[in-house]
């Protein structure tokens, strides 16, 4: 992660993401606490919105018992104002919907079963006695006969909605599958109780890997966005005979902290911001909860990022007032909804997004030939890239964007 402005079209120019979520967050809380104040919102109220935090925001696609399934079929028709959290699964396919329809290409989007596990495996997607299939959601877009396969995969608190700007020019050329991972956006949400490094990249590794059986696919290129970006390596680089091509793009997780000893992040550990931070990282808080925990004023919390992120931090052709609009909204939906996907996060990275598990330590073994692509000043390091060529013995590109 570089300490200059980003000039990437489209993308935030401050150097550190964080100091836009702190922000957004300070100013969403006063405005919260500024509301509660006027209104003179009653202890009664404020109790029970507290007991609706305590239970899940969202309606479980499958239920481990009838009554279970009862409540959360009488939970989805309440209406969402009466809801802590104002979300749930329709919720996510509705706006999914919307944002979509932005698109001019047609699609096709479905639910492909990958079942409750790998064969033969113990340990279950969610970690847990039930053995209820899980389903990836899935976007398929029109393409001319013959074209090749381009299957993408979204980064980390985000779903493949996020694409939603690329997919028509990249139509045009391959044939696009777009994924949401296990336990984000409109997918499956399990349990996740993984306890180590090695099952959470197996979580999202081997759900892949089924996802990929299930839909018959074999010499795919496999594209990857900054956290997707580290699933799809690790992904090539155990099942290197099933991608054709690897293109990754701003991805994250070649470099550990030791090895690069950024300043930016020595200077915020030193400040009491960064001790909040990295405490906050280690107990696994994640920004998705703030979201949840605000309740009813989280959507207003998540249109300031998305306005802040793509809008007054932004260069270049930023989001007109539509596409802000169904983004959030969207964006709102994917990260209220229940926790899963996105606890990978303390287990994969420290503090500052660097790997655990390196892959700069697998350059060697790397069988698939790989594009790498960045924004001329990234919030990721292209040296990392850099030094993973070195030792790859499969072509390899590295592409810096200008502007």
């Amino acid at each position: 992660m570089t300490s200059q402005p980003s000039r990437q079209r489209g993308l935030v120019t401050e150097s550190n993401p964080i100091n836009i979520v702190w922000r957004t967050i300070h100013q969403a809380v006063t405005i919260i606490f500024m509301n509660l104040f006027r209104s003179r919102v009653s202890t009664s109220v404020v109790s029970r919105m507290a007991g609706e935090l305590g239970s899940s925001a969202s309606v479980p696609t499958t239920s481990s018992s009838s009554s279970s399934s009862s409540w959360a079929k009488t939970r989805s028709l309440w209406p969402s104002i009466l809801r802590w959290i104002p979300t749930s699964v329709d919720h996510i396919i509705a706006a999914e919907k919307r944002l979509l329809s932005l698109v001019k290409t047609s699609y096709v989007v479905e639910q492909v079963n990958i079942g409750s596990g790998p064969p033969g495996s113990k340990v279950r997607w969610f970690r847990s006695a039930s053995d209820e299939p899980r389903f990836i959601n899935t976007a398929t877009f029109q393409s001319k006969e013959d074209s090749p396969t381009l299957v993408m995969v979204h980064g980390y608190a985000a779903s493949q909605g996020f694409f939603f700007r690329n997919f028509d020019a990249l139509a045009s050329r391959f044939k696009i599958i777009a994924i949401d991972q296990l336990g984000w956006g409109g997918s499956s949400r399990p349990d996740f109780t993984c306890k180590s490094t090695e099952e959470t990249e197996a979580w999202f590794i081997d759900s892949f890997e089924e996802w990929r059986k299930a839909k018959n696919l074999s010499g795919f290129i496999l594209l990857g966005h900054s956290f997707g970006g580290y699933v799809a390596a690790k992904y090539a680089l155990k099942h290197p005979e099933h991608v054709q091509h690897l293109i990754l793009v701003g991805p994250a997780g070649f470099s550990s902290e030791s090895e690069s000893k950024p300043e930016w992040l020595t200077k915020l550990r030193a400040t009491w911001k960064g001790a909040v931070f990295n405490h906050l990282w280690e107990s696994n808080f994640t920004p998705q909860k703030v979201v949840r925990g605000l309740g009813p004023w989280g959507p207003d919390l998540v249109n300031r990022y998305t306005t802040a992120r793509f809008g007054a931090y932004s260069t270049g052709e930023v989001l007109n007032e539509e596409e802000s609009k169904l983004l959030s909204d969207y964006v709102y939906h994917t990260l209220a909804a229940k926790a899963s996907g996105e606890l990978c996060l303390k287990y994969i990275f420290s503090f500052g997004a660097f790997a655990r598990m390196p892959l700069l330590q697998s350059a060697s073994e790397w069988k698939v030939p790989t594009t790498f692509i960045y924004g001329f000043e990234d919030w990721m390091n292209y040296q990392g890239a850099q030094e993973a060529r070195q030792h790859m013995k499969v072509p390899c590109e590295i592409i810096r964007v200008p502007q």
